[in-house]
Parts: structure tokens; C-alpha cells; sequence
């Protein structure tokens, strides 16, 4: 498969002076500053192939935005290199601006006093969109994410979500083949988040799109991402599909099972008093215990837990992939 995204140690410093409190200090900044260099990106590599669809996660000022900055042409980087579509981003030739789009969650690109068709027919010329493919691409594009009736509504008058939507149709109206997400997701609802996973996760496999999605709500990457990047203080801590990452930090997967006392024989009584102290249950109540049993065992041991005892109810825990993510942070 074709690699769309290479990085090869890529590396991004920001410079900045400290000054400190009071009118001593600022007059003192006049003539002498002390600078500080920041790596908002240290030395990272990876590579995407096309048409995937990857989470980058990492706390704020991780270095994402600024990774996504650097592969989409906005910043140059301070050493390393990034190709995207066989393009060197920061020379931001034309044909390559025509195959991305950037969104950005807490940035608009929407005429804020206009409609948002005025910013589509802005884009069209732009772009250089035929009329045809325009009409085409914008009328399956608002029925999926179902934004016909606010068209013709100026921008400020929308909805969080609905913005949202209407940035999404104008990073898609020219069918770019890469497309960067930097939380598209923040502030809407979960509803809103809902028909957004959606249609993302409909286009990017009608359109084999190459998507790079940050995002500091785990469910979005859970639920629209086959493979994870982490980033931590501009270190790539993680790089691998989301599956392998929950199995290596949440190996054991929990439940609730609750015996049924009067059906229950001696010797399963024995067996159950056994497996608490050998720590393979934990007992809640008088009824109910906790399993935790390693994720590879969970068919066999639930089969034989069935077999072998009156079960009343047994319900197993979600992973808690908050818990998950916090852990993979300090990797």
C-alpha cells in the first residue's frame, strides 16, 4: 500500500523571551532578554499509508497542532523532513495545496456575516472546482450531514454543530485526498459528535481519504480510528493500533458475577472461596463477586464459570479508555 505521510525526525523549536513582573523588569527586557527554546516537536517518525484513518492523541502541548501545522504547509520545520503525497509541505506548491484540507476545530474559515454558501461558491472559485463537480460534491455532502435548511443562514446565527458541519463541507468541497482534523469535535454535544463520527467514518471509506485526526475525547479516536499515534512532550510515546495499545496497558478484562446462593453445592461454594483467595475473585457482597481474568482466557473462563456454577447474572466492564489513555501518556 502506498505511503501518503512519511515524517523522518521531525523537529519543530519555538523561541520566546521571560520577562518577569513589575517596571523594573520590563525596562530591564529593553536591553537584556533571556531566551528560552522550546521543542514543540522532538525528533519523531512515522508513517501513514493511504487511505487510513489514525487518531494523533496527547495532552495539550503535546505538539500536535503544531505536527499538523508543519504536514499541511502552514509552519517549516526546524529540522527533519515530512512528505505528504511525495510534496515537501512547507514549499506549498499549488497542485499539493489542491489535495489536503485542514479543519480546525477552534479556527473557522467561514465568512462569519455570510451564509455559508457564499464561502462554497469563494471556495469553488479558489479552487478552481467545475460548476458540475461543485453542485454535485456540495448537494451529497450537505444531505449527509444533513445541513440543507441553514445554507442561507448567515454563519453567526448557526449552531455550534452546524458550523462544525459547514467547516467540514468547505475542507471537502475540492475532494482533497488528505485530510487533517484538529478537534473537530470540540465543545459540540454528544449527539452532534455522533452524526459527525458518522459521516466521517462513511466519506473516509467511500472516498479512501488519508485522515489524521486530533482529538482530546477518547471515543472519537475509539470510534473512527484503526491506528493510534501518541504524542507526549513532542515524543512519540505510542505508534500502533488502538487494540494492541488497550491489550498491552488493560490486559485483564473485569466483570460482575453474581451466584445463585440456593442452587450453589458445597463443593462450588469451596471452589469459590478458593478463587478469592487465590485472588481470581474479589468479593463485592454477600452475591456478588468481581472477575478480572487476562483478555486472551475471557472465552474459556466465562465457558467453564457457566459450566461449572448456577450463575444468576454476569456482566462485564467496559474498558475504561480514559484510564487507558492517561496511562499511555506517561509511557
Amino acid at each position: 500500500m502506498p505511503i501518503t505521510i512519511e515524517v523522518k525526525n521531525l523537529r519543530r523549536i519555538y523561541r520566546h523571551y521571560e520577562a518577569g513582573a513589575g517596571v523594573f523588569a520590563a525596562l530591564k527586557s529593553v536591553f537584556w532578554r533571556k531566551w528560552v527554546n522550546v521543542d514543540a516537536v522532538n525528533d519523531i517518525s512515522f508513517s501513514i499509508p493511504e487511505g487510513s484513518f489514525v487518531g494523533f492523541l496527547g495532552p495539550n502541548g503535546a505538539g500536535k497542532t503544531t505536527t499538523l501545522k508543519m504536514l499541511s504547509g502552514i509552519l517549516a520545520p526546524t529540522s527533519g523532513s515530512c512528505k505528504v503525497l511525495g510534496y515537501n509541505p512547507y514549499d506549498r506548491k499549488r497542485a499539493f495545496k489542491k489535495q489536503i484540507a485542514l479543519v480546525m476545530g477552534q479556527k473557522s474559515q467561514l465568512i462569519w456575516d455570510l451564509p455559508p454558501t457564499d464561502t462554497f461558491v469563494l471556495h469553488r472559485d479558489l479552487y478552481e472546482i467545475p460548476r458540475a463537480q461543485w453542485n454535485d460534491t456540495l448537494s451529497t455532502l450537505t444531505k449527509l450531514l444533513r445541513v440543507e435548511h441553514v445554507l442561507d443562514t448567515p454563519v453567526r446565527q448557526l449552531s455550534l454543530g452546524e458550523r462544525m458541519k459547514c467547516e467540514l463541507i468547505v475542507a471537502l468541497l475540492h475532494k482533497p485526498k488528505v485530510l487533517f482534523l484538529d478537534e473537530p469535535t470540540i465543545g459540540l454535544d454528544i449527539i452532534s459528535r455522533i452524526h459527525l463520527w458518522e459521516f466521517l467514518r462513511t466519506y473516509q471509506k467511500k472516498e479512501n481519504v488519508t485522515v489524521l485526526l486530533t482529538s482530546h475525547y477518547v471515543h472519537d479516536i475509539a470510534n473512527l480510528c484503526q491506528k493510534v499515534i501518541i504524542i507526549n512532550a513532542g515524543n512519540i510515546v505510542f505508534n500502533g493500533n488502538f487494540d494492541s495499545l488497550i491489550d498491552k496497558l488493560e490486559p485483564d478484562r473485569r466483570g460482575l458475577i453474581r451466584f445463585r446462593q440456593d442452587a450453589l453445592k458445597e463443593s462450588q461454594i469451596k471452589e469459590i472461596t478458593k478463587m478469592v483467595k487465590d485472588r481470581h475473585l474479589e468479593q463485592v457482597d454477600e452475591h456478588t463477586f468481581r472477575i478480572s481474568v487476562p483478555r486472551n482466557e475471557l472465552s474459556k473462563a466465562t465457558e467453564w464459570i457457566f459450566r461449572s456454577f448456577p450463575i444468576e447474572e454476569m456482566r462485564m466492564e467496559e474498558v475504561d479508555l480514559k484510564s487507558v489513555i492517561e496511562r499511555a501518556f506517561q509511557m
